[in-house]
């Protein structure tokens, strides 16, 4: 893949979904979403759940607008808008509202879980507007990190009941997926997709810590499967799309899932681009001791 096709992908990709995403803020997709948000800044008394979707939605169009735009002076500002708007969720993390008390909190992750995905945010900035001020290697950690994170996480959650019966709608509906529950249970079905979360997981780290490109392309196609898998729920699953708000809660939640296909996109450049400089210089050095 040529740079320039990969920039456009990713860009392309990521003002898509915000895009989306925001529009159905503003048609009011998901108020405890943005409800949520005003209770840990102590603003709902401030301001109305109405109003904050409106300027937080319009705010994230903008950013949309901004980054495909062609001229160069928006690019800091998409930049800073990308940074500003994943920070600005993320700390909502340090809110109760985000774990399951009844589970004993942190780690059992509940609509944090959509919160965690902001991350994938943070390395995709970095590299479409600050590439330059960090090596490949590091680019290369930037965008595992929240592969990883999600993968991880929301994987090990596979594993309480209250989380298998969570994704019960998704998987049942899924033509793709549904056989699961013909052959297990609703838990050990779950059970499997952790497994398979966890595993490619680790896949993934040591095919970018041993630069190995046939075990990061398995990798990278497994972890890849789980995203776009996700995407395909957005027509199977009910009440996934609505027609009066374009996406509902369970909707945004599913659509952020294309930031982690822009991180491996960003991977497989950068890992091949990595192994085609090893060969480079080991063709170069073989040369020079031939001569």
């Amino acid at each position: 893949m040529q740079h320039k096709t990969l920039i456009n992908l990713v860009t392309g990709l990521t003002a898509f979904s915000l895009f989306t995403f925001a529009l159905s803020m503003m048609l009011g997709g998901s108020d405890r979403y943005v409800q949520t948000v005003l209770q840990f800044y102590s603003l709902d008394s401030a301001i109305s759940e109405v109003l904050a979707a409106q300027l937080l939605g319009g705010v994230i169009l903008v950013i949309s607008a901004l980054l495909v735009s062609r001229q160069p002076a928006f690019k800091t500002a998409a930049f800073w808008g990308l940074i500003t708007v994943a920070t600005l969720f993320l700390v909502t993390l340090f809110g109760e509202a985000r774990w399951i008390q009844s589970h004993g909190g942190f780690p059992v992750i509940g609509s944090g879980q959509g919160i965690i995905k902001y991350f994938a945010l943070l390395p995709i900035a970095i590299y479409l507007f600050a590439r330059d001020k960090f090596s490949a290697s590091q680019h290369l950690w930037f965008n595992f990190f929240p592969v990883a994170l999600v993968l991880l996480w929301i994987g090990g959650m596979k594993f309480l009941e209250l989380e298998a019966k969570g994704i019960e709608p998704l998987v049942s509906h899924s033509p793709f997926m549904s056989w699961l529950y013909d052959l297990f249970s609703v838990q050990m079905a779950s059970n499997l997709i952790g497994i398979y979360d966890i595993f490619f997981t680790a896949l993934l780290g040591a095919a970018l810590f041993l630069r190995h490109k046939q075990l990061f392309v398995i990798a990278a196609l497994g972890s890849g499967a789980v995203f776009v898998m996700t995407q395909t729920f957005l027509v199977t699953t009910p009440g996934a799309l609505s027609m009066t708000t374009l996406l509902t809660g369970t909707g945004q939640f599913i659509i952020k899932d294309i930031w982690f296909i822009c991180n491996l996109l960003i991977l497989n450049y950068l890992i091949s681009q990595s192994l085609a400089s090893a060969d480079t210089e080991f063709t170069q050095a073989s040369q020079s001791s031939a001569a």
